[in-house]
């Protein structure tokens, strides 16, 4: 369990690395651009690519922490959600968008949401 718990941290400091890089690691790799992100699938009212990395991680985070901690992940990864997207309004080559920040709190609620109702379906 405590490996577990390390590997989520481990994924937590990677996220932020991603964040901040002004620039686009992935771009950088895939086409020799780092000013190109990659999309993984087609936006739609908001961010899919940053959707989908809020919901991985905090699915990850909550099913690890929400026994023992809920209120504390809860707010975590709420936070992180928004600080990670207003760190764009200061850092070089990236821009804050509202679309991404709506993406990374969808993640956050959506799976928030997934791990209540697999919880109340055990319970069952």
């Amino acid at each position: 369990m405590k490996l577990i718990k390390i590997l989520f941290f481990i994924i937590n400091i990677l996220l932020i690395i991603f964040y901040i890089y002004p620039g686009s690691i992935f771009g950088c790799f895939l086409y020799s651009d780092c000013s190109i992100q990659p999309q993984l699938t087609k936006d739609f009212i908001i961010s899919s690519n940053h959707f989908y990395v809020f919901l991985v991680i905090s699915l990850y985070g909550f099913q690890i922490f929400i026994q023992n901690y809920k209120n504390l992940i809860t707010l975590y990864l709420s936070s992180l959600s928004l600080i990670l997207e207003l760190s764009h309004l200061i850092i070089p080559n990236r821009s804050f968008q509202f679309s991404d920040m709506f993406g990374n709190i969808a993640g956050v609620i959506v799976s928030f949401i997934i791990i209540k109702l697999i919880n109340y379906w055990r319970k069952k």
